[in-house]
């Protein structure tokens, strides 16, 4: 029987899925603005400096710039370091609390993110159609102008 990853679990071959993320708060400016839809890819490498999702050891879930790899796990970094919380304040962040790695914004200025490097890669006036399985099992279709 073939299972499903879900965010957090490391043992065994995962699955690679896409989802995505909404920015809460300034820490990430001026990269990413409180609003920002995310497409995020679970199962991904994380390498440094890419920005991820990841969850802190009180269960905070955040997006934060992997800034290297450390012993124990990945060091954490909003790119607005006068703003919010990361691993100067929590510490390293265990390699199965890194969740996904954000591929680019959606919403509402589209961006590929590489590293440090982001490049356009939609025009604005272009729909993006994304499938999301929900909960249950059922697909359903979301549309980002």
């Amino acid at each position: 029987m073939r299972t499903r990853a879900t965010p957090g679990q490391g043992a065994g071959r995962r699955r690679r899925q896409v989802g995505m993320a909404v920015v809460r708060g300034d820490s990430m400016r001026p990269t990413l603005a409180p609003g920002d839809r995310l497409l995020v890819g679970y199962g991904a490498r994380v390498r440094p400096g890419h920005v991820v999702v990841a969850r802190f050891g009180d269960g905070t879930v955040v997006v934060k710039r992997a800034v290297d790899r450390r012993q124990g796990g990945w060091w954490l970094r909003g790119d607005n370091p006068a703003v919010g919380v990361d691993s100067r304040h929590r510490g390293v962040v265990p390699d199965d609390d890194v969740w996904a790695v954000v591929l680019g914004r959606l919403w509402p200025r589209p961006l590929l993110l590489r590293g440090r490097r982001a490049l356009l890669v939609m025009a604005p006036a272009l729909a993006v159609t994304l499938v999301i399985r929900t909960a249950r099992g059922r697909c359903r279709h979301m549309w980002e102008h």
